[in-house]
């Protein structure tokens, strides 16, 4: 009888731990169902939780489910442009970013003798930039360390539109100057691109399109870094850990700046570039101010032809009536083969541009906040976005130059909701439209739409219970300075 109740032991342990294991999943489905089951209960879909959101919400706890929400990819950004000015001067400080390249300032203008032309007060050049300088010259620049606290608030200030009397001429004639040799280091330019990396993954991004003129970098001798190297040195800090960690893909856009007099040879270079390096270039941009007569679009109508016949798959995202004025800008631009069009504001001046763009495969890439800071839509109650979504064409958020907005994101979101009461289904159409409309390869285009749905849905799970304020309250949320100054979030 002992020897057969030792026999026993091993079942009678196997039945003692089937019956914990059996307790165990028994409670955590007890969890489940009583989590589950008030959502079950009031059948409430989540675009009827949403609009019961939008009514019930603060404009903080509107703008922090914005930020949590997963927003699919940027397509139209650009590459200095699109870095915080804070983080510009805190890695431009750093010499481990900058492997010992010193930056200075035009902090301290002088009045020099015998010079015509005098470079915007914070234009910022590197150390082998400024040894060449006259010594009246050099002697206004100061190292980016040795400013003083109130040197470096004007120099963030002055990399940003933050004042209501800014806008297009100090964007395009001071801005770009003041970043100036920074963006021309590989090092600090490509460690700016994964700070924001890491910011736009926090908001719930997965996938940006970079535009890149070039790239045109520099070595701390002043020296041009050839073309494939520059690509190289991207493609190396991409695949560093800490651009790995963020999550996000990264590919980027050969642009040419339209109203350059050798536009047409660069954009033979881009087609070439973009040839050889598939893996990370994935198509070409043409930028630059429209209301300049020198880059009007059918200037490039034979070089893109030409193009095309050397080369296959090379799509095209092309700035287009980013205009006030009436025009057919947009027109044009679609007989350069464009496949996407950057901005569009004045589209809703050409009908039958605009009749042929309805349910059609091409995408308005739409920046509502760079918009209405450059005054080509003052109001942005006005801006056309909300008729183009609303009568079939494919349009997507963007931020364009985001480093100049002082903005991110969220602030194109929340403005398109407060303005156009967007609904949850417009939001979502938003960011699938975002990466089904990219030019990441077919495979990682996929990918990407799949974690897409997959985040939106645990997302929707989340905050469909009555209890989404206190969830809110759980956002680590950092704070944009265009919504503070615009819209009080951060009050």
């Amino acid at each position: 009888m002992l020897f057969w109740l030792r026999q026993q032991r091993p079942m009678t342990r196997f039945l003692r731990s089937s019956f914990k294991l059996y307790r165990r999943q028994l409670a955590w489905l007890s969890l489940l169902v009583v989590g589950l089951l008030p959502r079950i209960l009031s059948a409430r879909t989540f675009p009827q939780q949403f609009e019961r959101i939008k009514q019930a919400a603060t404009r903080e706890q509107l703008y922090r489910l914005l930020y949590a929400m997963p927003k699919g990819g940027d397509l139209h950004q650009h590459f200095n442009l699109a870095n915080l000015a804070e983080s510009w001067l805190l890695l431009a400080t750093d010499p481990k970013v900058t492997r010992n390249n010193v930056f200075y300032t035009r902090a301290r203008p002088r009045d020099c003798p015998n010079i015509t032309s005098t470079a915007p007060r914070f234009t910022t050049l590197q150390k082998s930039s400024v040894e060449i300088l006259p010594p009246c010259q050099r002697d206004e620049y100061v190292a980016l360390s040795a400013m003083t606290p109130e040197e470096r608030a004007l120099f963030v200030s002055g990399l940003k539109l933050d004042r209501d009397d800014e806008g297009r001429q100090e964007f395009f004639d001071a801005i770009g100057s003041r970043i100036g040799d920074m963006g021309r280091d590989p090092n600090l330019a490509s460690a700016a691109l994964v700070d924001n990396m890491r910011r736009f993954a926090a908001e719930g991004l997965r996938y940006m399109e970079v535009f890149v003129i070039g790239p045109k970098f520099i070595d701390i001798y002043g020296q041009p870094v050839a073309v494939e190297r520059g690509v190289q040195i991207l493609r190396e800090r991409l695949m560093t850990p800490d651009a790995q960690a963020t999550g996000m893909t990264v590919r980027f856009l050969a642009t040419v700046v339209r109203h350059h007099p050798d536009a047409e040879s660069q954009i033979e270079r881009a087609y070439e570039l973009v040839s050889k390096h598939r893996d990370l270039f994935v198509g070409i941009n043409i930028a630059g101010r429209e209301e300049d007569g020198r880059g009007h679009a059918l200037r490039f109508v034979d070089v893109f032809r030409r193009m095309r016949t050397r080369y296959g798959g090379i799509p095209l995202s092309l700035h287009a009536g980013e205009s006030e004025a009436p025009g057919t800008q947009v027109k044009d631009t679609l007989l350069l083969g464009a496949n996407r069009i950057g901005h569009g504001t004045n589209l809703l001046s050409d009908q039958s541009t605009l009749l042929l763009m309805r349910g059609n495969h091409y995408l308005i890439e739409t920046s509502l906040l760079s918009n209405q800071l450059l005054k080509y839509v003052p109001d942005i109650k006005q801006h056309p976005f909300p008729e183009f979504l609303r009568i079939g064409i494919p349009v997507c958020l963007n931020t364009d130059d985001r480093g100049a907005w002082d903005s991110n994101m969220t602030d194109e979101f929340f403005a398109a909701v407060t303005n156009f009461n967007l609904s949850w289904e417009e939001i979502v159409a938003i960011g699938r439209n975002s990466l089904t409309y990219s030019f990441a390869e077919s495979p990682v285009r996929e990918r990407l739409l799949r974690e897409y749905d997959t985040a939106v849905k645990r997302f929707e799970l989340l905050y469909i219970g009555d209890d989404w304020p206190e969830k809110l309250r759980q956002v680590n949320l950092p704070k944009s300075g265009y919504a503070k100054r615009k819209w009080g979030i951060f009050e």
